[in-house]
């Protein structure tokens, strides 16, 4: 499948940016749409319009493989839907960081790399708060995409939030995309990443890995088996005298 992508001036090598981009509905989009735009214009950028380039959601796992085996910088742009990422940002992490290669043993595609979370709320920040509708504070939400990074042993950036997207004044929006494009043409040049450790990778037992189709098929066949003997077994039993 081709994927919607969009290159600066240059085509991004090793040590490269990877934007993912996942807006179900861009044309309603106020802040995200804009920041979509600017990050195609920053020269060695590769930019991936997710929705755009999975109307399916039928994944091309390959290529997304390889297009991160060239970033640094993976950059997960996206508005907060329930608490979370849109669902084809969740599916694309669920098939492309696979077993084996962005995790667990001999997944080490992925150490090293910066994992960068750029996103906006409909809420303004005030709404964050224990004693608000949202009763938490944001970064209450923020675990599951930290995790996933320490899992494939990637730093997690200080996320770029936008509060009150649906409400904030132009300019305040004008100035936070001029801030991101700012960010990424000048990483990795950013003051708060020379503070930051290195992450090592969470290790995976290959105890707790994934079953896969022939691990369960090997699970149900075990089982029927069993069920059967035991069945056998039992009338068997019920027979004798």
């Amino acid at each position: 499948m081709t994927t919607t992508t969009s290159m600066g001036n240059t085509a991004a090598g090793p040590g490269g940016i990877y934007v993912l981009a996942a807006h179900p509905h861009w044309r309603d989009s106020r802040v995200n749409r804009r920041m979509l735009a600017a990050a195609r214009a920053v020269p060695g950028v590769d930019v991936n319009d997710l929705y755009g380039s999975y109307p399916d959601f039928s994944i091309d796992i390959e290529a997304e493989q390889a297009r991160l085996s060239q970033a640094s910088l993976v950059v997960l742009l996206h508005p907060i839907q329930w608490y979370s990422m849109p669902a084809l940002q969740k599916l694309w992490l669920d098939d492309v960081l696979a077993y084996g290669w962005a995790y667990g043993p001999g997944g080490t595609a992925l150490q090293g790399k910066d994992l960068w979370l750029v996103a906006t709320t409909g809420s303004p920040e005030p709404s964050y708060h224990p004693q608000s509708y949202h009763r938490y504070f944001f970064d209450a939400f923020l675990p599951p995409y930290e995790q996933t990074a320490a899992l494939c042993g990637m730093r997690f950036l200080p996320p770029l939030i936008f509060y009150g997207a649906r409400s904030a004044p132009e300019a305040e929006v004008a100035a936070h995309v001029q801030t991101f494009a700012q960010r990424l043409g000048s990483y990795p040049d950013w003051p708060e990443i020379e503070e930051l450790d290195t992450c090592i990778a969470c290790p995976v037992p290959e105890t707790d890995r994934p079953a896969d189709s022939d691990d369960i098929g090997k699970v149900v066949s075990n089982a029927f088996h069993a069920a059967m003997t035991h069945g056998l077994a039992a009338a068997s039993t019920s027979k004798a005298p």
